[in-house]
């Protein structure tokens, strides 16, 4: 019976973190070497996904560098959390190739999106990435007074935040966590201005995007002036490490 839950535990976990982890353990159970079978059942059903997917309605957004869009680290594309409707990759593409047009050599970063099948399906620890039309997008940033092209503050683009003034009471049972701990281990980035600007002013004029989360005090900090730009509300993560886009 221990096992039986053992390995429940494990499909359930594979599962909720990359979608396709529990699939590829239960094929892995029939086999001796089991590690093996995994890595190798994991990784072709995860390649296989990059080609079903869009038939079935998510696109992959770009893992690897050189592209003016893509993924901020390898990480989420290993866990096939990469993927969005093709209006919102449109979108997407729209706002890197607009801002690299402005901006020159800027490289417009992704953080999480959503997995590659079943609408409703929960993106943790995300509250809404479960439909592919809500993704995640790192800053921009500076370092001694440059643009720092494709670099994020934090080496996953979430958690290193930038302080400001807030209205939320202090609760345990939220995702709104301050890590103030942490704070200490990051580089000395601050987000690139004229950029983080643009960006806001370009997402929110954008007739294809609804909603656009972010922290009152950085909305005031970049002067974003559209009604799409809001607070997201005191029991979500905290959006002054990331903008949040949905259709």
């Amino acid at each position: 019976m221990i096992k039986i839950l053992t390995h429940a535990f494990i499909v359930v976990l594979l599962t909720l973190i990359s979608q396709l982890g529990g699939l590829a353990w239960l094929i892995a159970l029939s086999f001796r070497h089991r590690i093996l079978i995994f890595v190798t059942a994991y990784a072709a059903l995860s390649v296989s996904t990059l080609w079903i997917a869009p038939m079935l309605g998510r696109e992959p957004i770009p893992c690897f560098s050189g592209d003016i869009l893509q993924m901020q680290s390898k990480v989420y594309c290993v866990l096939n959390r990469q993927y969005v409707v093709p209006e919102l990759k449109d979108v997407l593409t729209d706002y890197a190739t607009r801002m690299e047009k402005d901006f020159r050599d800027t490289k417009t970063m992704v953080l999480d999106a959503n997995f590659p099948f079943v609408s409703g399906f929960p993106l943790l620890p995300h509250l809404s990435h479960d439909d592919g039309r809500k993704v995640d997008l790192a800053f921009y940033y500076t370092g001694n007074d440059a643009y720092l092209p494709g670099v994020t503050k934090s080496p996953i683009g979430y958690f290193a935040f930038e302080e400001g003034p807030s209205d939320c009471p202090d609760n345990v049972i939220t995702l709104r966590w301050d890590l103030a701990w942490l704070q200490t281990l990051w580089p000395i980035y601050k987000p690139e201005t004229l950029r983080m600007k643009a960006a806001l002013k370009w997402l929110g004029t954008d007739s294809r995007v609804s909603k656009i989360f972010i922290e009152p005090h950085l909305k005031a900090r970049f002067n974003a002036q559209s009604e799409k730009v809001r607070f997201q509300g005191c029991c979500a993560a905290r959006h002054d490490d990331h903008i949040h886009i949905q259709l």
